[in-house]
């Protein structure tokens, strides 16, 4: 998982309140294995003018006009702006996936759906949540703004804005620790626990050698 400590981006609104994560990432679009993909499909049936379905060349695609996503002002954003309750509905993992892979770093609403909240957390998307007022002042001043950038610190739990006024959010030390140091969960059980691990993955092999084929195809 990428670290993050401080990020400096450009910031793109979006304006509505209970975005589900079928909107965030489509039903049909979680038959892949993989964790890979996702990004052109991101807000698929608000983002383009026909229906999207798996392996569609989404470069080839009509886009909506009237998606602000889509204004070529909010091209290459990695702080998302969002109203309350973004993510709520299914508990699909693939909702960061997908955000991640369009280009978002940051997620900033008043509040989130609780699975989805812990989900970014640990796939590397900073879900931070601030008060409405500041939030409504945020959105005026990016709307307004070409360009409109934003200083997300993790370190300082921070929201700066460019006249330097800054706004605290909280995250749990522990997911803030993981953040920085870039420790999914499993890279988190790693660097605890790689040599037992490498230990007992040793002597079960010693002791059932038949093992090794199933273990290589695992790896591979």
């Amino acid at each position: 998982m990428e670290k993050f400590t401080v990020l400096n981006g450009l910031v793109a609104p979006l304006d509505r309140s209970n975005v589900d994560t079928d909107a965030i990432i489509p039903k049909q679009f979680l038959k892949s294995i993989y964790r890979t993909g996702y990004g052109p499909n991101c807000f698929d049936e608000w983002r383009y003018l026909d229906k999207g379905e798996p392996g569609m060349d989404c470069t080839k695609r009509p886009l909506n006009p009237d998606f602000v996503l889509n204004e070529p002002r909010y091209q290459g954003a990695s702080i998302l702006l969002a109203r309350k309750n973004f993510g709520c509905g299914s508990s699909r993992e693939h909702a960061p996936w997908a955000l991640m892979q369009y280009g978002f770093r940051c997620v900033i609403a008043p509040s989130f759906a609780d699975i989805f909240y812990s989900n970014s957390l640990k796939n590397g998307l900073l879900p931070v949540m601030i008060p409405e007022l500041v939030l409504d002042r945020l959105f005026e001043d990016c709307k307004a703004t070409p360009g409109y950038k934003l200083t997300v610190d993790l370190d300082q739990q921070l929201v700066i804005e460019p006249s330097g006024a800054s706004t605290h959010f909280d995250v749990a030390p522990f997911r803030r620790w993981a953040m920085m140091n870039g420790f999914d969960d499993i890279g988190i059980t790693l660097s605890r626990n790689k040599q037992a691990i490498e230990e007992y993955e040793a002597k079960r092999l010693a002791e059932k050698p038949w093992l090794a084929p199933t273990l290589q195809q695992t790896e591979a």
